[in-house]
């Protein structure tokens, strides 16, 4: 049974799936920190220095300044601002890993064009000719 496990825990595959989740975790961190601490400051600023994970709305009617003071006090909150910090942020991951899946398919339709072949060898004289040609340009061979 030990055997199994161990064959089952090094296939390829779970290996390959475990450094991916082990990676797309660091990934977030990095997308998160650049939403919160790059991107949004800014558009805080232009938006009249509006901080969005202030932004919510107490349900039991009373005012508080700001959300950790709303929790601290134990109040029912809607936290839309959290939401929208969220959404940019997905919007942000999924825009990065388009740019990415873009780049690597570009690359491998590179790599499939570069592996056509455009020439054939006569087999006459063993030079090489295009391969639309239906006659070698070196021995004039008639080719099929």
């Amino acid at each position: 049974m030990w055997k199994e496990f161990r064959e089952f825990v090094m296939r390829g595959n779970l290996l390959d799936m475990a450094i991916g989740i082990v990676l797309g975790v660091a990934f977030g961190a990095i997308i998160a920190s650049l939403v919160n601490d790059v991107i949004m400051p800014p558009i805080g600023l232009l938006l009249g220095s509006v901080n969005f994970s202030n932004l919510f709305i107490s349900l039991n009617g009373q005012t508080y300044p700001s959300l950790d003071a709303a929790k601290a006090a134990g109040a029912p909150t809607i936290n839309y601002g959290v939401f929208i910090n969220t959404l940019i942020n997905f919007l942000i991951v999924a825009f990065v890993l388009f740019l990415i899946i873009r780049a690597i398919n570009q690359m491998r339709r590179k790599q499939e064009s570069a592996a056509i072949p455009t020439a054939k060898e006569c087999p006459y004289c063993h030079t090489q000719i295009p391969i639309p040609a239906t006659r070698c340009p070196h021995c004039t061979s008639q080719l099929e």
